[in-house]
């Protein structure tokens, strides 16, 4: 079982909780729908789910659950920039449908690999461009 710990935020990210699931998805599913009307994260419209992180023991989750929720706001929000700068629900896509790996229509599911590191083709003479895939 997968265990994560996790940030939520509120749409204008004027409030932000850290918690862990080994059911995130459940998790952010009751906070989207208020399950617990009266929680901190229902008053305060805290559904976004914003960053999370992934542990194979739950006592690591709820160490790292704890260390988040001892930092400075400040230390937190660095941390989200840091891996979701636009500060995208990362929960939005969860229960649509997935577009094929080989739909060309589907720019999103491309992968953009580094020119010189592509073992099949030489190296441009512009080692810094990309080749979508």
């Amino acid at each position: 079982m997968v265990e994560q710990a996790y940030v939520t935020s509120s749409p204008a990210a004027s409030s932000i909780s850290t918690s862990v699931s080994h059911e995130v998805e459940v998790r952010v599913r009751q906070h989207k729908n208020h399950t617990f009307p009266n929680s901190f994260t229902a008053r305060y419209q805290i559904d976004k789910l914003v960053y999370y992180e992934c542990y194979a023991l739950v006592i690591e989750a709820i160490a790292r659950e704890k260390q988040l929720k001892r930092w400075s706001r400040i230390k937190k929000l660095r941390l989200i920039v840091a891996h979701n700068p636009t500060w995208r629900n990362l929960s939005a896509d969860w229960g649509k449908p997935i577009t094929p790996f080989d739909d060309p229509s589907s720019a999103s599911h491309r992968v953009l690999i580094p020119q010189s590191s592509h073992p099949q083709r030489t190296p441009r003479a512009h080692a810094n461009h990309t080749q979508i895939v």
